[in-house]
């Protein structure tokens, strides 16, 4: 059985779009839970009345990406665990050919959908490397933007990658994640609440990699993604909560294994990122 599993938060048309698409499209045994993280976009009540067959959790707070996640988990009954984002749309070859993918690789984890931009069919950038020490000040020294496509320098954007191959990856991004139940138990859980917003996808793949999972992108499955449309809505906050996930995932993952210099001083690049970032996004308004 396939259990999927959407978190939301003021995006009552796009939900309506997404859930419209699989209702259309899938065709197997499955269910939907969705979570609503207190919208004040009557989001809680378009499921309600357009999708009775959705079981939906109604939070009266907003308790985050991580947490309403965990929440819908409880709840599912699936082998295959799908998360979903509330702004993706789904085709006719989104689920099977991830499933299908899963299910002839028996220690593949976790495969990710090619993620097509909904404005103008582009395929986005959904893959990355882990944030490594290099990874981070490349970005900073500003030698991944002048050379996107080296992986020399531009490699944790993986600009040099076309995105049409299959290929195991470190981190996709989750927007259309389908994982094997048992590669999330035997992993530690789903979500790691400690990053209620960023960095529990790769807190998770990091997880699922250390527990000899692997991850593959899987091109042929494609899923139309708007992108941003909850955490837009609060862009400074965003921009300070990605910092702070990031340096909490440096403390969880790599302090006391790095050498001590390069830790503190990439957790100091990290906060100055963040000071730098929040300052322009205020004077933008």
């Amino acid at each position: 059985m396939l259990s999927i599993l959407i978190v939301n938060w003021n995006t009552r048309d796009l939900l309506r779009a997404c859930l419209t698409s699989l209702q259309r499209h899938l065709r197997d045994e499955y269910e939907i839970i969705v979570v609503d993280n207190a919208s004040d976009d009557n989001s809680a009540q378009m499921v309600r009345d357009g999708f009775p067959q959705v079981e939906l959790i109604a939070s009266s707070t907003n308790t985050g990406y991580a947490a309403g996640n965990n929440l819908a988990y409880q709840k599912a009954r699936g082998e295959w665990i799908w998360l979903l984002n509330p702004d993706t749309e789904i085709d006719e070859t989104s689920l099977p050919q991830l499933l299908n993918f899963l299910k002839k690789h028996p220690r593949c984890g976790a495969a990710a959908s090619q993620l097509v931009d909904a404005k103008d069919g582009s395929t986005q950038q959904s893959c990355r490397t882990f944030p490594t020490p290099a990874a981070l000040w490349c970005e900073a020294f500003g030698l991944a933007a002048h050379y996107p496509r080296s992986r020399k320098f531009g490699f944790y954007r993986m600009g040099w990658w076309n995105y049409n191959e299959t290929r195991q990856v470190d981190q996709p991004m989750a927007s259309s994640l389908l994982l094997r139940r048992e590669a999330i138990e035997s992993s530690g859980g789903l979500f790691d609440e400690d990053f209620p917003i960023y960095f529990n996808d790769v807190d998770l793949c990091w997880r699922l990699w250390e527990h000899d999972w692997e991850i593959w992108y899987v091109p042929q499955s494609k899923v139309r993604h708007h992108g941003g449309a909850s955490t837009s809505q609060r862009k400074p906050e965003m921009i300070r909560e990605s910092h702070q996930s990031l340096e909490r995932f440096y403390e969880k993952q790599y302090q006391g294994k790095l050498n001590p210099l390069i830790y503190e001083l990439t957790i100091a690049l990290i906060r100055l990122g963040k000071w730098w970032r929040v300052k322009r996004a205020l004077q933008a308004g």
